[in-house]
């Protein structure tokens, strides 16, 4: 399976390193210091246990015409940062090429191919002008979800924080063989996956978390373990959370783990900062619609009152204000 993977930084890079290192013939568009790093050392994987893979002789470019065609094409950017390069996106495909979005919280193309009442509806929060629906066939796409976490340590560098699951899936909810082709790929590199027939239902797993823990770690400077143990913000992320869960609720999603189990497996992460906590450290905007403002559009769709994460969406956009957004 020839793989790009469009954004090369904490989860791109890992992704790629792997799948280079077990064999997948795989390319990379990154930019700046990263793009030369990796041009010129390799891109280099620091896991778990201190141990180092080099993935050398990738083929590595800024430019999305100098890659040819893919099988697979992993979209790792920010959510925010997809719109500024979909219209380049069809340079790296032809007519069988899957779109694979990994990105943190609900995906622009969470009604395409949904089948239920809202079927085909655009999400303004994620795609305000119609940029991604027009430039991104939704049958090429086949979801991705990133449970990892990871940070881009040097140029170059990745580091492995945490997990190991990359579970795949149609928007449709077949089970095809393209889903299946993914999912070995990604299984052959080391990571688990696996093909998921309700892929929305678990992608809110992870987007219930990253509602409340990003947005609040990048307001106060705490990892997920201090935002955990510190009963204020624990009892914020819980209200988010539980706000978060009635609107999955109307949309037919059952979301399945309690908010507490969601805390606690946060928790057990441990001294990690968040992608949001990051990008505030670095004075880089805040992936802040996708991940926090969606849920209060959900919300209005859905009827469903959203004080908690009305508030403290209010609060990061002032921050992302800031932080020149």
């Amino acid at each position: 399976m020839r793989i790009c993977v469009v954004g090369a930084g904490a989860i791109g890079g890992m992704m790629a390193a792997r799948l280079a290192v077990a064999g997948l013939d795989v390319s990379v568009i990154a930019r700046g210091e990263h793009l030369e790093a990796i041009r010129r050392d390799g891109l280099r994987l620091v896991e778990l246990d201190g141990t180092e893979t080099v993935a050398s002789g990738l083929d590595a470019s800024d430019d999305f015409g100098a890659l040819g065609t893919h099988d697979a094409v992993i979209l790792a950017l920010k959510a925010h940062q997809i719109a500024a390069v979909a219209h380049e996106l069809g340079r790296l495909c032809d007519d069988g090429t899957m779109i694979v979005p990994v990105q943190n919280g609900i995906g622009w193309w969470y009604f395409q191919r949904h089948g239920g009442h809202h079927d085909g509806r655009r999400l303004e929060a994620l795609d305000p002008d119609g940029v991604l629906a027009a430039a991104i066939d939704a049958a090429q796409i086949v979801a991705c979800i990133a449970y990892p976490a990871a940070e881009k340590t040097a140029p170059g560098v990745i580091t492995h924080v945490e997990g190991d699951r990359f579970p795949v899936g149609e928007l449709d909810g077949t089970k095809s063989e393209r889903a299946k082709a993914l999912g070995e790929a990604l299984t052959s590199a080391g990571f688990k996956s696996r093909v998921l027939t309700d892929i929305r239902s678990h992608l809110w797993v992870k987007a219930w978390g990253n509602l409340a823990f990003n947005p609040i770690s990048a307001l106060t400077g705490a990892t997920l373990a201090g935002i955990c143990r510190t009963p204020a913000t624990r009892e914020l992320a819980a209200q988010m959370m539980t706000e978060a869960g009635r609107i999955a609720e109307a949309l037919g999603v059952r979301i399945r783990v309690s908010v507490e189990q969601r805390i606690a497996g946060a928790e057990a992460v441990g001294e990690h900062k968040t992608s949001m906590l990051q990008d505030s450290e670095a004075g880089r905007p805040l992936e802040l619609d996708p991940l926090v403002g969606v849920f209060v559009e959900l919300g209005e769709i859905t009827g469903v009152p959203t004080p908690a994460i009305s508030t403290v969406y209010g609060l990061a956009s002032l921050l992302n204000r800031r932080l020149g957004a």
